[in-house]
């Protein structure tokens, strides 16, 4: 029996949407039962592909909302076919932003008319999405970050506000709406997130506090009481374009496929860290490639992901490497307790020597 789960993922300009899509990539993978099926944002692909917009003299606001939500409710009825014929039982459909966005750039008796033109009502509209995830701008709580990763943002920070207002204003109607603000660091607000999307589904969400061990190289045998998913990836350092900003790409397995994501670091003046990452086509991924940064060897990895005492663990195993790994262990609280088939040698949280960057240099446990 299908379980399809539809969430939109809406909020102001610079909330972390596109972030936030790449973790639900990396969290609900197909092998792990899941086929994740997104809906990219219209308007964009509108003005960026077809060229028409409802600014520069080429049409009005109103005439542009009529475009995207013909176009929206058509890449939303593939989906839901598409839904129906991918092997997958469990299928989340998520929407970077939807129909009722629409509704911050006109009029509510402009919006109720475009409606009336496909037939539908708010009332429709709002019963054909299962959640709203809000996510708040950062120029509300976050200012620091608003224009990080992207030069081209065009909205001040005011104008950002008033359509994080708006756009929420516009979901209001919806039973089953979440705002995530900005009340803790990005990551921690991504994570948010993610939790809630496990809530909606129903499913028990990860414990989120990671803690790193360095360990003996396991003898994988003795882990298939656990039934382990493995995971192949890459991840690979770009050359340096802005000063405090670390670059990277990360090629993932999903299925019989990869992922692609395209990853930034930028580094704050008080020492803190937000990243911003997003998933990026097999195509860019290889243009990416050209700009590696060669006193760094990508760093590639096998993942042993699997449940132990009921926390979500995880073991990296690096080619590198032929007597060491290491395993992350997450729980909410005190330190989860670990397999018995592990062997720590110490533990290594928040030591530098131990992240993926370092071990680009160092290729070395």
């Amino acid at each position: 029996m299908k379980k399809i789960t539809k969430i939109v993922l809406t909020g102001g300009p610079a909330a972390g949407k596109t972030t936030l899509i790449s973790r639900i990539l990396n969290e609900f993978k197909q092998e792990n039962g899941w086929r994740v099926i997104t809906i990219p944002e219209t308007a964009t692909e509108l003005i960026s592909g077809f060229g028409i917009k409802p600014f520069g003299g080429c049409m009005s606001m109103l005439a542009f909302q009529d475009f995207v939500i013909s176009d929206q409710l058509h890449k939303e009825r593939l989906a839901l076919k598409a839904a129906e014929v991918v092997d997958e039982e469990n299928i989340l459909i998520i929407y970077d932003r939807a129909v009722m966005d629409d509704k911050a750039y006109i009029t509510d008796e402009e919006f109720a008319g475009v409606l009336s033109h496909f037939g539908l009502t708010e009332e429709d509209v709002l019963g054909s999405y299962d959640a709203v995830l809000h996510l708040v701008t950062c120029a509300k709580g976050a200012e620091f970050a608003y224009n990080l990763g992207n030069a081209a943002r065009t909205e001040s920070i005011d104008a950002a506000r008033e359509m994080d207002d708006r756009t929420l204003r516009a979901w209001s109607g919806h039973p089953n709406l979440r705002i995530i603000d900005n009340s803790d660091n990005f990551d921690d607000k991504l994570g948010r997130a993610i939790r809630e999307i496990y809530r909606i589904l129903g499913e028990p969400a990860p414990m989120m506090k990671k803690r790193k061990y360095l360990i003996e190289l396991p003898d994988l045998v003795r882990f298939a009481r656990y039934s382990p998913v493995k995971l192949d990836m890459m991840q690979t350092y770009l050359l340096t374009v802005n000063p405090g900003v670390e670059r990277r790409i990360r090629q993932q397995e999903s299925g019989d496929g990869y992922l692609y994501f395209y990853t930034e670091k930028h580094i704050m003046d008080d020492g803190s860290r937000w990243v911003t990452e997003r998933p990026i086509s097999e195509k860019h991924y290889i243009r990416y490639l050209m700009e590696s940064d060669n006193r760094m060897h990508s760093v590639r990895k096998t993942k042993y992901r699997f449940i132990c005492n009921g926390h979500r663990m995880e073991i990296d195993i690096y080619p590198f490497s032929d007597d060491r790994a290491v395993l992350f262990a997450y729980s909410d609280g005190a330190p989860a307790e670990l397999p018995p088939e592990v062997k720590v040698i110490s533990e290594v949280t928040g030591d530098p020597a131990y992240k993926n960057r370092q071990l680009a240099i160092a290729q070395t446990l």
